[in-house]
């Protein structure tokens, strides 16, 4: 007897789980890790701001990984997320180095503070996306290879940058994408 009601509670939990898919599930949380790498992205201090984007990208696999059911590491992940942004470095235009613009007096920090945000949260949006595309097809951490998505991320980076222009270029359009993204 016990067995059946617990064989019931799992059915419903079940049931939740299949009302909401995997990629929509998945969706949402890389719209939520792109804006936190955004806001990582404010951090004041070169190199620091990145290693907080980067631990970031790697929790997101995590999550994804958990979500795909698809057995994580984290020397895997980290490895992954680094062969995937330095296959896009013209991709991302240079993270890196806008980051290290920060250590610039004044200027070097405005022009580093407004630029890193956007530029760390669009690549985690475009590694989230890639990484979806990939385990919805079937695949696992062992066999991603970042140059077969190159393309993929450039095209989802230039959606996330259009994205960012349609925001600013309408009146009271900040508010509606910041709550688009956030759901």
């Amino acid at each position: 007897m016990a067995e059946k009601s617990t064989a019931s509670a799992d059915t419903g939990s079940t049931a939740d789980a299949a009302d909401e898919p995997r990629a929509e599930t998945a969706s949402k949380l890389v719209d939520r890790f792109a804006i936190w790498s955004g806001v990582a992205g404010f951090v004041p201090v070169p190199v620091i701001d990145l290693l907080a984007v980067g631990g970031l990208q790697v929790q997101m696999l995590r999550r994804l990984s958990q979500i795909y059911e698809v057995p994580f590491s984290d020397n895997r992940g980290k490895a992954l997320i680094a062969a995937l942004g330095g296959a896009l470095v013209p991709t991302t235009s240079g993270i890196g180095a806008f980051s290290l613009l920060k250590a610039v007096p004044f200027v070097g920090t405005i022009v580093g503070g407004f630029v890193t945000p956007v530029l760390s949260a669009g690549a985690t949006y475009g590694i989230g996306k890639a990484f979806i595309q990939h385990f919805e097809s079937g695949g696992t951490l062992l066999d991603f290879n970042p140059p077969d998505y190159r393309e993929f991320v450039k095209s989802h980076k230039d959606m996330w940058d259009s994205r960012s222009k349609g925001s600013k270029s309408s009146k009271g359009g900040g508010a509606s994408g910041a709550a688009a993204t956030s759901s």
